[in-house]
């Protein structure tokens, strides 16, 4: 299979989103402007401007009709999809790092940095059909742990929220009162900050990479450790495919720290294992610097 190169972005991706049908594919980056790109050909169809910093992440919403965004100008914005106006904006005293909307796309689950004398904090919004009607009341806010909060994404049917970050930890937390139900255990958990959260289709399991050379996946309920899949690199991105028992993992060296020009020396590739075996399968070379962002389109037949 041939593959296709989209060019557009004038920075390093940081995140990447397909829609529920998988037409479509939302890249965002450290340019500011996230785009929106037709999946099959790479045709760039619009571009989403209006934040001052880097764009860290970005959800769609069921029926593709909204975009949000979280940026390190301290804010999260809604934007309508089709003509990429700017809905609303979500303003905060902290880079915005990650958001995720609800199942429903009635909730937005969002996290900020620590700053200055900021914790991170895990922010619950309630979305409204309505732009004119939407506000920026905030359903609940949970102080995080010391350190960056990476990732956090909705458990099943909104009842929870799971979180991971720079001191290594995956926490689960009830979505309603902020109160904290797990933790992961420091014998079979992460050893370095954890980079990236990748949800399975049915919600059921997840799989986090990590610094410390490894991606592991976890029950969703428990947080039981199911696998571990070891590399030989840094994990900055991993996806779970909808199709098969595959996972894909990308990392690689910081590139100032990559002393020969072969880019085989950064280990750029992005690795291939198998879900239940945690063997590695397979890789895909082709970068010249460590891959930040990955994503399976919803038909498992392709990923970017």
């Amino acid at each position: 299979m041939r593959p296709i190169l989209m060019k557009g972005h004038e920075r390093p991706l940081t995140f990447l989103r397909y829609n529920r049908e998988g037409d479509l594919l939302f890249s965002c980056a450290k340019d500011h402007t996230p785009n929106v790109w037709f999946a099959d050909n790479g045709e760039r169809l619009g571009t989403y401007r209006g934040h001052n910093g880097a764009v860290w992440c970005c959800d769609v919403s069921r029926n593709s009709t909204r975009l949000i965004t979280g940026s390190a100008d301290q804010s999260v914005k809604l934007w309508d999809v089709q003509t990429g106006t700017q809905l609303f904006s979500f303003n905060f005293e902290s880079p915005a790092r990650s958001v995720e909307f609800g199942v429903g796309d009635e909730l937005a689950v969002i996290t900020t940095d620590p700053f200055m004398e900021l914790t991170s904090a895990i922010h619950v919004k309630r979305i409204s059909k309505d732009p004119n009607e939407q506000t920026a009341k905030s359903l609940l806010e949970i102080k995080g742990p010391r350190g960056r909060i990476n990732r956090a994404v909705w458990g099943p049917l909104n009842k929870t929220i799971i979180s991971v970050g720079e001191d290594a930890v995956v926490r689960l937390w009830d979505s309603e009162t902020g109160k904290l139900l797990k933790e992961s255990e420091k014998e079979t958990g992460h050893r370095d900050a954890i980079t990236s959260l990748s949800k399975s289709a049915d919600g059921s399991h997840f799989l986090t990479g990590s610094l410390d050379n490894s991606a592991r996946l976890w029950d969703t309920r428990t947080l039981t450790l199911i696998k571990t899949y070891a590399t030989e690199r840094p994990v900055n991105a991993v996806a779970i495919s909808p199709l098969l028992d595959h996972v894909v993992i990308g990392g690689g060296q910081d590139p100032r720290k990559v002393t020969m020009t072969d880019r085989r020396a950064g280990k750029f590739e992005a690795k291939f294992f198998h879900k239940i075996l945690e063997e590695e399968i397979g890789g895909v070379k082709g970068h010249f610097g460590p891959i930040n962002a990955l994503a399976f389109n919803p038909d498992g037949r392709r990923y970017f």
